[in-house]
């Protein structure tokens, strides 16, 4: 008995037949190694990642400790400078003390001198006063009238015959 429409039955049963063992081959010929050549690619991609991964975990810690230690730096510089200016405070108050120390010597000194050169002061113009008062009373007794001059010896005379 025919099939319709031409079919035979024979010639599908073979085309299949051709199909699986075509499908066969290529699976073993080409799947198969591009399956396994796809396989190992991945698994070197992952390793890759991995690596890259570890020198990114390893990147960030070393950042973390290069940041721990500026930041160790950056304390250490600020008490640094705060040793440093409270060594500066500390030098500026020990010449401050010693520049008022010296600014009451001298003042010291100042009033030492000045009460030396008052009391000369004083004791010059009181030998100026005396000798003043001398010259005053020589001329004084210069401008004398001679009569009163005549008395004043003759009471001198009295006087020193009366001692």
């Amino acid at each position: 008995m025919p099939w319709p429409l031409n079919i035979d039955p024979q010639q599908i049963l073979l085309h299949w037949m051709n199909l699986a063992i075509l499908a066969g081959g290529l699976y073993f010929l080409l799947y198969k190694p591009v399956k396994e050549f796809m396989a190992k690619r991945e698994a070197y991609y992952k390793e890759l990642d991995g690596q890259a991964q570890d020198k990114l975990a390893r990147a960030e810690e070393l950042k973390a400790e290069y940041q721990a230690k500026l930041d160790g730096a950056g304390e250490e510089i600020r008490q640094a400078r705060a040793r440093a200016q409270q060594s500066a405070q500390q030098s500026a108050q020990e010449q401050l003390d010693q520049a008022q120390e010296q600014a009451n010597q001298i003042v010291a000194h100042a009033h030492v001198e000045a009460e030396r050169v008052r009391e000369q002061g004083l004791r010059d113009s009181q030998q100026e006063l005396r000798r003043l008062a001398e010259e005053a009373t020589r001329r004084l007794a210069l401008r004398q009238d001679p009569f009163d001059q005549f008395l004043d010896l003759a009471e001198g005379g009295k006087r020193n015959e009366s001692r």
